[in-house]
């Protein structure tokens, strides 16, 4: 005699009617119906394992396989309206002189921390860094640009003034300083990050301040730290040069 498990619905219907031609159904203890030519049996053991076996898989509302996402206040009331870190954010830009920042991806985070460079008394350039060629040549020295003629115009190459040198050069006497402000720096090599931390060295009267990548909030660092050079502390920083008009009135109150 075969024995072939009954689904549920064959359980609950054991009241059914069966054909005379058939043997006939006999109940059984269990709650199965038996046949004389087939038997048909669902014990419950299988019903109760098979409730345990569903109830061990994870469900998809569960916690864990979603994951958990923590948030703060600055998250509803948006962290760069607080703007309490500005008055750091500028004396680190003048003490260090070349600074590194992170942002968030949708953007719009930075555009206080550029504010309060304005307000400190210094002319933003801001540049990105994709197509931007050799920074040192674009920046410091006479430097070619040959357009695309796109098939109606010669070929042709023009020279540019150093970028940098030239804004100087027509700054305003109102302004402090220069303040290179350059985006999406992440593709810039190890050794052209070095000579943008290096150019406030060479000219003195320029910040730089450079996208390094994006993160969950902002921040910076001096850019010394991120390319592994010295980083300069406040006893090393050089004092102003004299004027003459300095070295005159020493000489006469010496006299």
């Amino acid at each position: 005699m075969a024995t072939i498990p009954c689904p549920s619905a064959c359980v609950r219907s054991s009241s059914r009617q069966v054909p005379a031609s058939s043997a006939s159904a006999r109940p059984s203890q269990c709650g199965a119906v038996s046949f004389s030519g087939l038997r048909t049996t669902t014990s419950v053991s299988q019903v109760a394992a098979a409730k345990t076996c569903r109830s061990a898989l994870p469900s998809r509302s569960s916690s864990a396989s979603r994951g958990v996402v923590t948030c703060g206040l600055d998250d509803f009331i948006g962290g760069d309206l607080i703007g309490l870190d500005l008055g750091q954010w500028v004396d680190d830009v003048e003490r260090y002189g070349a600074v590194g920042f992170y942002s968030p991806a949708e953007g719009g985070a930075e555009g206080r921390y550029a504010t309060s460079l304005k307000y400190a008394g210094y002319h933003l350039m801001n540049i990105s860094a994709r197509g931007l060629g050799d920074p040192e040549a674009y920046l410091l020295k006479t430097h070619g640009v040959r357009p695309p003629h796109l098939g109606r115009q010669a070929v042709a190459r023009f020279y540019l003034p150093p970028e940098v040198d030239y804004r100087l050069s027509v700054l305003p006497p109102k302004y402090k300083g220069l303040v290179l402000w350059i985006g999406e720096a992440k593709v810039l090599a190890r050794n052209e990050l070095q000579f943008l931390t290096l150019l406030p060295v060479l000219r003195p009267n320029v910040k730089v301040v450079v996208e390094m990548g994006n993160s969950r909030k902002f921040y910076w660092k001096p850019m010394q730290e991120l390319v592994g050079l010295p980083t300069p502390s406040p006893s090393a920083q050089a004092a102003p040069a004299a004027t003459p008009a300095a070295d005159k009135k020493e000489a006469v109150a010496a006299s």
